[in-house]
């Protein structure tokens, strides 16, 4: 049986809080449907009606094209131990990239990461919780650390003029590109 609450409740964020990966949807019209695992420590409750992640650049950026077109987000937690739950946040979201106005309130929420792109904030509509049932316990053995060794050794200037190219999604649409890195102010 599924529950729906329009807004995170406490035993909500303490479920959340404690979920080592977490799962983001987007779509928008005449697009793929997006659907990403998401970890490192990266998701952030800012209050029952808001969350946000820090988003580092991987394989794309689809997140950002989708929410700039539609805006609608799924994210998704659910537990691989006891109790079983599956937990859904639906709301409307947005990108802030380092040279937007707001960003150095945001990022104090995080630790940056090296590839830091952007943080996605969330308006919570709704919060569905489900079973869990058919999810397999598993254990968590360590988080990966070749995302962040990658970053960590590219040369700043080169990441940037990179960066600078990627203006389109994997479907067209058009994509902010980050003018500067989250560090530099």
């Amino acid at each position: 049986m599924s529950d729906f609450t329009p807004e995170l409740t406490d035993d909500h964020i303490a479920f959340v809080t404690k979920q080592p990966v977490f799962f983001v949807a987007t779509a928008a019209e005449g697009a793929r449907i997006n659907l990403s695992p998401k970890g490192m420590d990266s998701f952030r409750v800012l209050g029952p009606g808001r969350v946000a992640y820090l988003d580092v650049g991987g394989s794309g950026n689809e997140t950002q094209a989708h929410l700039s077109v539609d805006g609608r987000i799924t994210i998704m937690f659910c537990a691989f131990d006891r109790p079983p739950l599956i937990l859904r946040i639906y709301g409307r979201g947005h990108a802030v990239l380092p040279q937007d106005a707001g960003w150095a309130e945001l990022a104090g929420q995080f630790t940056l990461l090296p590839g830091t792109r952007q943080i996605f904030v969330i308006d919570v509509e709704s919060v569905q919780t489900s079973c869990g049932w058919g999810v397999p316990l598993m254990t968590l053995q360590a988080e990966r650390e070749t995302l962040s060794k990658y970053h960590a050794q590219q040369d700043p200037d080169a990441r940037l003029k990179k960066l600078g190219t990627r203006t389109q999604s994997i479907d067209g649409l058009p994509l902010r590109v980050q003018s500067h890195l989250p560090w530099q102010g």
